[in-house]
């Protein structure tokens, strides 16, 4: 069951994060900014699977931290892994295939809760408007709360309803 909530999804008690980010990611702006200034390992881990792995867009990596921690990285933009290359702007292609593979991971690993914050629209380029039912056709049947954060208020928590 999706359910829209207003808040700061770094406050969120759902049992896993997402977002959205492109391949090799300097995760400096957005909400990959803040999960790279209060998870440092996450970024070091994800940067060292990029070269290793050179993931395509529409791909996920699970990233797993102290004290049960869990951030999925959804490939929504083109990557880059030379010199100066920067991340492209989303597709909803590339957000739809993520999302699939979101839910493969949520269901292997067994997760109760999913928060998401309003994907690919920030730095991916996306709107929002586009991107929520792409969310609502890959998760909406979910039989686990799936939280969309559509609205930010920074230190706020959310009302996560039926989190279990």
């Amino acid at each position: 069951m999706i359910y829209q909530v207003s808040g700061d999804i770094l406050l969120s008690q759902a049992q896993v994060i997402a977002h959205g980010i492109a391949a090799n990611d300097p995760m400096s702006q957005g909400l990959a900014l803040s999960l790279h200034r209060k998870y440092p390992a996450m970024h070091k881990d994800f940067h060292h699977w990029c070269h290793q792995s050179h993931p395509k867009a529409g791909t996920a990596w699970l990233w797993g931290g102290a004290d049960s921690v869990r951030v999925v990285n959804l490939i929504t933009q083109e990557g880059g892994f030379g010199k100066g290359a920067r991340p492209g702007k989303a597709t909803l292609k590339h957000v739809r295939d993520s999302l699939k593979a979101l839910k493969k991971i949520i269901q292997k690993e067994n997760f109760k809760s999913v928060a998401l914050p309003k994907l690919a629209t920030g730095v991916g380029g996306l709107i929002w408007d586009d991107v929520l039912p792409v969310i609502e056709g890959v998760l909406g049947e979910m039989d686990i709360p799936v939280y969309l954060y559509t609205d930010y208020h920074a230190g706020k928590q959310a009302s996560e309803v039926n989190l279990t």
